[in-house]
Formats: structure tokens, C-alpha cells, sequence
């Protein structure tokens, strides 16, 4: 039961990510690539190009989304973030225990956000982090998805939850695009 609630969130939110994902490719191509605008630098770079479509109130439109993005992502990362340097350090990183206890996640949490506040006051231009984090999560992806595909398809570590053979192929071919995307990426670029 519990797997099917999981397949269906995982299916739906994929999905709609996907639908997302599209349109945000869509939105750009028409608006900014179709003007000649295919760098840029600054967030007050990317409002005015999109001046076409949201008129005079482009600015206003930008900058909630750019805060509402925020507000949805800054503390899904940050916590994923902090459960991971938890299991790095061999720690039990559950948000359900007495505050005393999760010291370390809850400190992982801050100083994430910490420093996450600190980059508005630095010289680092947020588009071209934004542009290299996309391209360094690329680039990890594979042998992430790679380490995955071996764990989740030997019986002895995943027992009866090993991976079925038709989502073995699946999963071992998304791998396989994706590091021909991270090479054909390094080709283009070297070029």
C-alpha cells in the first residue's frame, strides 16, 4: 500500500515538473532567444527581456517568482542537505526527535540558509552560479545514477525490493543519456 501511495507521488510529481520544465523552455525560446537575448548576467537582465510578456508590471511578475521559487526550494535543499551531512557523519538526522537531540541537523539547516543569504552580499554573479550549480549537478548526476542502478539492482543489498527488470533497463538507459549528455556537453564546449 505504502509503495503505491509513493509510485503515485513520484509519478505526479515527476510529471508535473516535466509539464514545468517545458514550459519554462517554451516561455524562454519565445520571448528571450527570438530577441537575440541569449546571455544573461543579472536578474534585472532576465525581467527586462521578458518586458514582452508581462508589459509594465515585468519586474513586479519577476520578482515573485523569483521569491516564490525561493520560498519552495530553500528549505526542501537545505533540509535534504542537512540529512545528508547527518548520514555522512554517521548521525541520525530525524526531525521528529526532541530538539535537544537534532542539534546538528537544525545547525546544518542554519548554516546552510546562512550562507545561502551571505552570496547576496558577495561579488558572485547569481545567474552564472545558477548556470555552473545546473552544470556541476549534471555532471555528478551520472555517476549518482550509476551508483543507484548497482545498488538497487543486487538482491543482496535491496532483498525483495530489488529493482524489476523492465525499470533495470530504464533506469540503466536514463544513466547512459545522461552521460552522453555530460560528454556531448564537453565536446561542444571544447570546440
Amino acid at each position: 500500500m505504502e509503495f503505491a501511495r509513493i509510485r503515485l507521488d513520484t509519478l505526479a510529481g515527476m510529471g508535473l515538473s516535466s509539464v514545468v520544465a517545458l514550459f519554462i523552455l517554451i516561455t524562454t525560446a519565445s520571448t528571450l532567444h527570438v530577441h537575440g537575448q541569449t546571455t544573461i548576467r543579472s536578474a534585472a537582465e532576465a525581467a527586462e527581456a521578458l518586458r514582452a510578456v508581462g508589459g509594465r508590471f515585468t519586474f513586479t511578475l519577476f520578482a515573485l517568482g523569483i521569491i516564490g521559487a525561493g520560498l519552495l526550494t530553500l528549505p526542501a535543499l537545505s533540509a535534504s542537505a542537512a540529512y545528508a551531512a547527518g548520514e555522512l557523519m554517521s548521525r541520525r538526522a530525524d526531525r521528529g526527535r526532541e530538539p535537544g537531540r537534532t542539534t546538528a541537523f537544525r545547525g546544518a539547516i542554519a548554516a546552510i540558509i546562512t550562507v545561502a543569504c551571505a552570496l547576496n552580499f558577495t561579488p558572485v554573479n547569481p545567474m552564472r552560479a545558477l548556470f555552473w550549480t545546473a552544470v556541476l549537478n549534471g555532471v555528478i548526476a551520472v555517476p549518482l545514477m550509476a551508483a543507484m542502478m548497482h545498488v538497487s539492482t543486487r538482491e543482496s543489498i535491496m532483498g525483495s525490493l530489488k529493482l524489476p527488470a523492465g525499470l533495470c533497463v530504464l533506469g540503466w538507459t536514463a544513466t547512459a543519456a545522461m552521460g552522453c549528455s555530460v560528454v556531448a556537453a564537453a565536446v561542444s564546449w571544447l570546440a
